[in-house]
């Protein structure tokens, strides 16, 4: 299944500089390993050394939190959109 996946500014020094890229993914798990596969490198900037997303990011699928969801085994279709957002924090 083609996901879109919007990759963060900082995130995109591994993905060639796109913003934007396409996956074949199943689930939020899934879309984890076929960016690594593709882009060498990101998977340890997403997620910890037990393979669970960092605290400090934000994942949508179609804008609903996936921690709302199913968290990393929320499932997706052909044609969703999912988002990687950095959490922003300041005073």
């Amino acid at each position: 299944m083609a996901v879109q996946v919007l990759i963060p500014t900082p995130l995109q020094k591994f993905t060639n500089d796109e913003a934007s890229v396409e996956v074949t993914a199943t689930s939020v798990d899934g879309l984890l390993d076929s960016l690594e596969e593709r882009y060498p490198g990101i998977k340890g900037r997403l997620c910890d050394e037990g393979g669970k997303l960092r605290r400090f990011l934000n994942v949508y699928v179609n804008s609903e939190d996936i921690r709302f969801l199913q968290n990393q085994a929320t499932p997706l279709q052909d044609g969703d959109e999912v988002s990687i957002v950095p959490a922003v924090a300041g005073g």
